[in-house]
C-alpha cells in the first residue's frame, strides 16, 4: 500500500518533466558519489589497491565522469532527452548526467593540484565541491517554486506597483472530460 502511495506521489511530482530530471540527476549524483567513495575507501584496504591502467597510465574515475558529461551534453545539444515526447531518454540522460558530475567532482582536487591528493587534507576541496553542487541540484528540485515566488515578491517591491503580484501556485492540469460525460467543462 505504501509503495502505491509513493508511486502516486512520484507520478504527481513527475508531471513537471524538468523537475523530474532534476530529481533523477540529484539522486544519481549523490548515489554515485557515495558508491565511488565507498569503493575507493574499500580498495585502500588491499596491499595492491585496484586501479585501471591504460597503456601504463592510471586512469582516474574523473575521466569517465568527463566522458559521461560530454556525451550527455551532446545529446542535450541535439535535443535528445529534452523534448516532451522523449521522457525515457530524458530520465536516462538525467541519471547519466548526475553520475558523470559525481565522478568528475569527486576528483576535483586532482585537477586543481595536478597531484593525487584524494586522501590528503587538500583533497577536501572535492568533498566541498560535491556538497555545493549537490545543494545546487537539490535546490533546483525542492526549492524551485519557492525561489521563483520569492524573486517575484522582491521584484514587486522594486517596482512599487499598486497591486501585489499573484502568489505562485503550482498548477496541476485537470483531467479533460470525455465526450458525453456528465462533467461540466469550464
Amino acid at each position: 500500500m505504501r509503495l502505491l502511495r509513493f508511486a502516486a506521489l512520484y507520478r504527481r511530482f513527475a508531471r513537471d518533466h524538468r523537475r523530474e530530471r532534476m530529481l533523477l540527476a540529484s539522486l544519481s549524483f549523490f548515489l554515485t558519489f557515495a558508491i565511488v567513495r565507498a569503493l575507493v575507501h574499500w580498495g585502500r584496504t588491499f596491499d595492491e589497491p585496484f586501479a585501471l591502467f591504460v597503456a601504463g597510465i592510471h586512469l582516474h574515475h574523473f575521466a569517465f565522469g568527463i566522458g559521461l558529461l560530454l556525451i550527455v551534453g551532446y545529446l542535450w545539444l541535439i535535443q535528445i532527452g529534452t523534448t516532451h515526447g522523449s521522457d525515457r531518454l530524458g530520465r536516462l540522460t538525467s541519471l547519466l548526467y548526475g553520475a558523470g558530475a559525481a565522478l568528475t567532482l569527486d576528483e576535483l582536487a586532482l585537477w586543481v593540484h595536478l597531484d593525487d591528493v584524494y586522501w590528503e587534507p587538500t583533497g577536501r576541496i572535492s568533498v566541498d565541491a560535491v556538497i555545493l553542487f549537490g545543494a545546487l541540484v537539490s535546490v533546483g528540485v525542492w526549492g524551485g517554486p519557492l525561489w521563483r515566488a520569492s524573486l517575484r515578491q522582491i521584484a514587486w517591491f522594486g517596482r512599487r506597483a499598486t497591486t501585489p503580484p499573484p502568489v505562485a501556485v503550482e498548477v496541476v492540469p485537470a483531467e479533460v472530460p470525455t465526450p458525453g460525460s456528465d462533467s461540466p467543462v469550464g
